[in-house]
């Protein structure tokens, strides 16, 4: 096969070359054509995003393993690389080989984020391959695609061969082994994706129709045929300790946005926060044993040469080994290695971590209240009070720290102007809790950042049939935040900074959407659009015209309120939570009632089906 390896000059002209050289440290070396199978995975992002993805890596070692398989990377040439490509018509190429993508066997695309939705045109487009499955020939890559935003599939199912529903662990070897033996055969790619329908987890668009009712909502979603299963269920690893996992992870030649060794301690929260799509369709909470977490935190820090490690989690606190492994850790402290501790709970315990690990200059910490007042964060199922609150940043500030960042979350369902006003006020409790502390036992200045985004209920939680606000609304509700925190005898501690409301719109519709969004999202790539998730790179009005042009409105996404009754997109989805369950959560939310961690007591969701993880032990 012919290598595609950029020249000098294309290298020196484009922003960070290094983005597209590939032969990092661990990097798998094979040649293509010794093996069976060559699967090209995509990241549609830049690579210092890509290379921070803890999936990504997972799969590339997993896949690599395999005498049959090489896997390669790919992703999104930055908009300078992309014009190069275009004007002197070189076809997109992995980084491992440098061979051109629409040459390989499997092109499979990690999709994290709805705002990534036109880089996976952009992909598509610059490796030459058609953007629609249904005009694609056995000559074309079978295009697969995984991660949380498959969830609800419909807004790129058009785009798509396949989707994989779950983690990837458990089914890729299956749906490898059977492609491998279809090539020998000389079976075609309708007939192998139609052998694929038949295993768990995998979703063949194709062999589903969707027909409408007069008002623009589902009337029915069935497959063409008996043997294709009309529901698609999540895949799950339930063998956490055994599954594949990189103990030679890939070190990146640019600084990636996490750059560390990450040490997955458990996949799942126990907390059910029901605006969290993370905490539903990861059920049940599986924890990774002390000794695995041990031994594969040494072997990952001598092989990568990295000097700080990262315990991965939805909720770092809510692992029972903690103290122990954060004892062994330690140890590697004393030889240098530093320890990073996100998505810890504002209480007591996390707090004395923290200290432990921490230098002595003290780094901001970050809290998640994610609601101003009590009634909303009842609502919201966030299962913190004030009180709890106060404690924790009390500590913060005693243990020496004074630079706390809360994230709150504004448009939440039932939200009024008190929540609202609510938030700056808790802000300004924090800051009148620094000042209690003696002037000379203070450390310095108290800087105090509240940072909202604005709502986004997603596909799956309690929240999915809530409807959204227009951006003008989120942006007036930001407004009274503002507004309040003026009025404030301590303002000048706190900042405050927001998200963009017409980013956070669009990323509601594509969450929420169905097939039809498919011409929208062609339509606003051929525009220009792309990198969206980017601010600078970020153009409304593209996806304005683009939703007028196709005769598309966006507020049928995002403002109409749905009925418990209403089918959804993704409804053909078992996502391992049951509808009963959301419903309850849902009418719970209404009565602004708390629902206790699945540790304290079983709410009855469904999860416990899997047969571990907290569930079994309940």
């Amino acid at each position: 096969m012919r290598k595609l390896a950029l020249d000098d000059e294309i290298l020196l002209s484009v922003e960070k070359p290094a983005r597209y050289l590939g032969n990092e440290l661990n990097t798998c070396h094979k040649q293509p054509d010794t093996v069976d199978i060559r699967f090209v995975m995509c990241f549609p992002d830049v690579y210092e995003i890509g290379m921070s993805h803890l999936g990504m890596q997972i799969l590339y070692e997993m896949f690599n393993r395999r005498d049959d398989v090489v896997c390669e990377r790919l992703f999104s040439p930055w908009p300078d690389l992309h014009q190069i490509l275009k004007e002197r018509q070189i076809p997109l190429f992995s980084l491992e080989s440098q061979q051109p993508v629409k040459t390989a066997d499997f092109l499979g695309i990690t999709i994290q984020y709805e705002m990534c939705y036109t880089n996976i045109l952009q992909i598509l487009d610059l490796s030459e391959i058609p953007f629609f499955a249904k005009d694609r020939t056995d000559a074309d890559p079978i295009v697969i695609g995984g991660g949380p935003c498959v969830y609800n599939p419909e807004p790129l199912a058009d785009f798509f061969d396949c989707f994989y529903i779950g983690e990837g662990e458990v089914r890729y070897d299956e749906l490898l082994d059977l492609y491998g033996d279809c090539k020998k055969k000389g079976i075609d790619r309708q007939a192998f994706l139609r052998e694929a329908a038949k295993i768990p987890g995998i979703y063949v668009p194709s062999l589903y129709t969707v027909s409408y009712h007069d008002d623009g909502t589902i009337q029915s979603f069935v497959p063409v045929s008996p043997d294709i299963s009309a529901k698609i269920e999540k895949q799950l690893v339930m063998d956490f300790d055994n599954a594949p996992y990189p103990t030679k992870p890939l070190v990146p030649f640019l600084q990636p946005t996490q750059d560390r060794v990450v040490l997955e301690v458990q996949r799942g929260c126990i907390r059910g926060c029901r605006f969290c799509q993370a905490g539903m369709i990861y059920r049940p909470t599986r924890e990774k044993r002390l000794e695995t977490l041990t031994k594969c935190a040494d072997q990952m820090l001598q092989s990568s040469g990295h000097d700080e490690i990262s315990l991965s989690s939805l909720s770092t606190s809510d692992y029972r080994a903690l103290p122990e492994l954060l004892s062994f850790l330690m140890e590697r402290k004393e030889q240098g290695v530093n320890i990073s501790l996100p998505s810890l709970r504002i209480d007591a315990f996390s707090l004395d971590v923290m200290q432990k690990v921490q230098d002595v200059k003290k780094s901001s910490l970050t809290f998640a209240p994610e609601a101003g007042s009590q009634r909303m964060r009842n609502v919201i199922n966030k299962g913190l009070t004030e009180e709890e609150i106060l404690h924790g940043a009390g500590l913060a500030f005693e243990g020496g720290w004074n630079k706390v960042k809360l994230y709150f979350m504004l448009g939440l369902p039932t939200e009024t102007k008190e929540d609202i006003a609510a938030i700056p006020e808790l802000a300004e409790k924090i800051a009148e809790r620094f000042y209690e502390i003696p002037k000379e036992e203070r450390n310095g200045r108290c800087n105090i950042t509240i940072s909202t985004s604005f709502f986004v209920p997603k596909p799956f939680t309690p929240f999915q049939w809530a409807s959204m606000l227009p951006a003008e609304e989120y942006l007036n509700r930001a407004g009274i935040l503002k507004d309040t925190l003026k009025q404030q005898l301590n303002q000048k501690s706190i900042r405050y900074i927001y998200h963009e409301a017409k980013e956070t719109v669009l990323e509601g519709v594509l969450a929420r959407g169905d097939r039809k969004l498919s011409a929208v999202l062609v339509n606003v790539y051929q525009k220009g659009a792309c990198f969206d998730s980017w601010t600078e790179w970020f153009h409304p009005e593209l996806w304005e015209a683009a939703f007028a042009e196709t005769g598309i409105d966006p507020a049928f996404y995002t403002e109409r309120p749905r009925d418990t009754k209403e089918i959804l997109p993704w409804d053909f989805i078992d996502c391992g939570v049951t509808r009963e369950f959301l419903v309850r959560e849902w009418e719970q939310a209404k009565k602004e009632a708390v629902t206790p961690n699945c540790r304290r007591q079983c709410s009855g969701c469904g999860a416990k089906r899997y047969g571990g993880g907290v569930c079994h032990e309940a």
